[in-house]
């Protein structure tokens, strides 16, 4: 784990300049209680890469907690693009909106406060989604990867995080509620003829995890 830290440490020195912006941002979500849970600066800046080489016009993310990872998305649209963001804890969308605000993004983002499978019907007006990150509950990932598809088009990148959970997805005795929702959403991945995916693992800051990626054919 320290091996991993200090790669991470390394690699971002090298390639992720200091960005006051989002330190604030992680600033202000540990100031307000909310859990360490955001993806790393490397995974940040891997989705805004993603969502660039998409060439994304419409994001779609599910779970927002402080907007870390929301700022990384919609630095990628362009300045008429549109970023809908789904949290259900009133708290987090809060803090969400001041650090997006903070960020100067208030104009390319929405945050809808409630339980996300209620959210999404309300958004098949903005479909399709070019990009859409999948990071809330593990216990409904598998319902959020099915509306994923109804809001998607020919093209739409699907990014779904923490599918590897330090290693238990393969062991077959571990049965919490969040593992057994990530196991659902792989099934689902494997078996839907619509999706080209593979997932990759992940060592750093966060320690040993990873995310899933696929494409809508």
């Amino acid at each position: 784990m320290d091996d991993w830290k200090r790669v991470d440490s390394y690699l971002a020195g090298k390639l992720l300049p200091e960005d006051p912006v989002l330190d604030a941002a992680l600033a202000a979500n540990a100031s307000a209680g909310l859990p360490a849970i955001d993806v790393s600066r490397a995974h940040g800046k891997l989705l805004h890469i993603l969502a660039r080489m998409n060439g994304a016009r419409r994001i779609l993310e599910i779970g927002t907690l402080g907007g870390y990872s929301t700022i990384w998305l919609a630095r990628a649209l362009p300045p008429e693009g549109r970023l809908v963001t789904l949290e259900y804890a009133a708290h987090h969308a809060e803090v969400a909106r001041a650090n997006v605000a903070r960020a100067g993004l208030s104009d390319r983002v929405e945050i809808r406060v409630g339980a996300a499978l209620d959210s999404l019907p309300e958004l098949k007006a903005l479909a399709p989604f070019d990009f859409i990150f999948i990071d809330a509950d593990k216990e409904n990932n598998a319902a959020y990867l099915d509306w994923a598809l109804r809001l998607a088009r020919s093209g739409t990148v699907i990014v779904c995080d923490n599918v590897v959970r330090a290693g238990r997805i393969a062991d077959d005795s571990a049965s919490d509620p969040a593992l057994q929702g990530t196991r659902k959403f792989l099934d689902r991945l494997a078996v839907e003829p619509r999706l080209t995916a593979t997932a990759v693992q992940t060592v750093g800051d966060k320690g040993w995890d990873g995310f899933a990626i696929a494409i809508v054919d």
